[in-house]
């Protein structure tokens, strides 16, 4: 049951909290009161700002903040949702609660912070149509992610920076933009326990930090101590964190938790309060959607045509507008607004201001696939099937930042090219992709968790081990069927097409299986799909069946020099074409690095708004 009585009494506490916050109004800042008013636009009202940013998530927010912080830019972000924390309750604050309103079942949507976003059916998912959550509030995809924090290895950068033409991409002259955002916090053993102890690079952080908490969940696992045993019976090297140009092996994920109190750390709790307390820059436009970028003659983007509550207004840009809108509205507010594929546009009546056949294009995801384990230690399925333990959850959480609650399901996660056991399964064809990838790039994320998508029955416990492919090589799209913003546009990920992609994951499932039968005697049985599933056949039927998102589509406005005629963006964001416009976010990049993308974002955001502050 969703919502029981201890879920109530913790939405309450939540709610109260930040209830109190905002009813207070106003703060004394330097000697001067500052009101929560002044950091909102006036709705319905035509106004001119330095900055026009499109979308208030992951980087439109620290774009926001940057821009404002030491400068006397004015920025207005306009974003279609409002503060999670209202509209959500705390199901987007408690770590245990992430997976809450994200699965690919389409009736599991929570419209007030999603988008409702169904994919076109998936040929080689058996046609089935997939809920691709996206974040339709302040703080976006940050608010709504799984909350891992890491980097990417050193050669998937230096990649960007040769697919780009420019060498500010490169791991190490990107690496001061990674560490610009964060609040880095070491492991708190008084909480988590001595067996907890791990090692990780302190270096990978800055002393001078940003206002993103990245810290280490304080719960360790019961199930952890098995899993640590267990990949190093596989074979998989411990490594110090996935912070500094390294993922192939194994350690434990750092989090956008913070430690003060144990919830989500988002760019709005972080960018954008820190916006709100310090600058008098800044004018936030919420439930207010962007219907059109403007141009003038010399196609220049001069402002936003925006909506809010049905009231058509105009947001003029003196300088730049910034499209921050994600994945798939990105190039959907493009393509609305006469820049994309000719073709596309004419049979909708927009006019053609660039013709940029890449918009839209190159979409790029990881697909998830997940066996469930019936297990004799505790795991979060005690937190629904035992009043009892919930409650205890409850208040370990909420007096000491403890517990199962501060814990998104797991401690360690592998990342490995497929094993020298199971490689020899994979066709030459396939072994020729991926050879293209580089040499430190994993092809396989495991990610073993005390928790699963299937409920325990009461007394039980049940715990999953996914596995993600992050070496994909099937290519989706993004298009649009009307001039209208608030229509979804057809998103079509692609998963699972190429026969790479097949072969990996069927292999990626077979190593699934290995981590189980490493774990020992703490696994019981396999409950889903079971040990009738023995055939390749049998494993892609199933995967075909059950592939999931970890929500990681990127690519679709790609980054790229002007001379390759899939890009839309140059290396400093503008987009070909015309003047005055960038894009800021994951669509923006090139191609999909390996793993979880939600600190690319922020050093995306980092590196762009001081791009924009000097002048290029």
């Amino acid at each position: 049951m969703r919502c029981s009585l201890i879920l109530c009494y913790l939405q309450s506490l939540t709610g109260q909290a930040l209830c109190d916050a905002f009813l207070q109004g106003s703060w004394s800042q330097n000697g001067q009161i500052r009101f929560l008013g002044n950091s909102f636009g006036i709705l319905g009202i035509d106004s001119e700002f330095d900055y026009v940013i499109i979308g208030g998530g992951t980087s439109g927010l620290t774009m926001a903040e940057r821009l404002t912080e030491d400068t006397n830019y004015t920025v207005a972000v306009i974003e279609a949702g409002s503060f999670y924390e209202f509209d959500n309750a705390n199901y987007s604050q408690i770590p245990a609660y992430d997976t809450y309103y994200s699965s690919a079942s389409p009736s599991n949507i929570q419209p007030l912070v999603d988008w409702g976003i169904i994919t076109v059916p998936q040929k080689s998912l058996n046609n089935r149509k997939i809920l691709y959550a996206q974040g339709k509030c302040l703080g976006g995809g940050s608010a709504r992610n799984y909350m891992a924090y890491h980097r990417g290895p050193i050669g998937a950068f230096d990649q960007w920076s040769e697919r780009v033409g420019d060498s500010d991409y490169s791991f190490a002259n990107l690496l001061p933009y990674f560490q610009r955002s964060v609040n880095f916090t070491a492991p708190n053993y008084a909480k988590r326990g001595p067996a907890s102890e791990i090692t990780y690079d302190a270096d990978a952080f800055n002393s001078s930090a940003g206002p993103l908490h990245v810290s280490y969940t304080n719960y360790w696992q019961p199930l952890s101590q098995f899993i640590k045993s267990g990949f190093s019976k596989l074979g998989l090297k411990p490594i110090r964190g996935f912070n500094s140009g390294q993922l192939i092996g194994f350690s434990e994920f750092t989090l956008t938790i913070d430690p003060s109190d144990g919830s989500r750390s988002s760019s709005e709790t972080s960018f954008l309060q820190n916006a709100i307390r310090k600058s008098a820059s800044l004018q936030i436009y919420h439930r207010t959607f962007a219907k059109k970028i403007l141009f003038d003659g010399n196609k220049t983007a001069v402002g936003v045509l925006v909506t809010t509550d049905s009231v058509e207004y105009t947001l003029h840009a003196r300088r730049e507008v910034l499209v921050a809108a994600g994945a798939f509205r990105s190039p959907q507010i493009l393509m609305t607004s006469g820049v994309g594929p000719q073709d596309t546009l004419t049979q909708l009546n927009i006019s053609c201001i660039s013709n940029l056949t890449g918009v839209g294009q190159n979409l790029q995801d990881q697909p998830l696939y997940s066996l469930s384990y019936r297990v004799n230690v505790t795991t979060e399925s005690q937190l629904r099937n035992n009043p009892d333990y919930a409650a205890k959850a409850a208040i370990d959480f909420y007096t000491d930042q403890t517990g199962p609650l501060q814990s998104g399901g797991g401690n360690f996660v592998g990342w490995e090219k497929v094993s020298s056991n199971l490689r020899p399964n994979l066709s030459q064809e396939t072994l020729l992709d991926l050879s293209r990838f580089p040499l430190d790039w994993p092809e396989l994320e495991l990610l073993p968790l005390a928790s699963s998508t299937i409920d325990a029955p009461k007394g039980q416990n049940y715990a999953q081990i996914s596995m993600v492919v992050v070496a994909t090589t099937s290519r989706g799209n993004v298009t649009i069927t009307s001039a209208d913003t608030r229509d979804n546009p057809l998103v079509n990920p692609n998963w699972l097409a190429t026969k790479a992609d097949q072969e990996v994951s069927i292999q990626g499932f077979r190593r699934a299986r290995e981590i189980a039968q490493s774990l020992g005697e703490v696994v019981e049985y396999e409950v889903d799909p079971g040990q009738t599933i023995q055939t390749d056949a049998q494993i892609l039927e199933f995967l075909r069946n059950n592939a999931g998102t970890v929500h990681h589509a990127s690519a679709t406005c790609a980054m790229g020099k002007e001379s390759d005629p899939n890009a839309v963006v140059d290396s400093h964001g503008k987009v070909f074409g015309v003047k005055g416009l960038r894009v800021i976010d994951a669509s923006s990049f090139p191609f999909l690095p390996p793993g979880h993308i939600q600190s690319t974002v922020y050093m995306l955001a980092e590196k762009l708004a001081n791009d924009i502050k000097s002048g290029k």
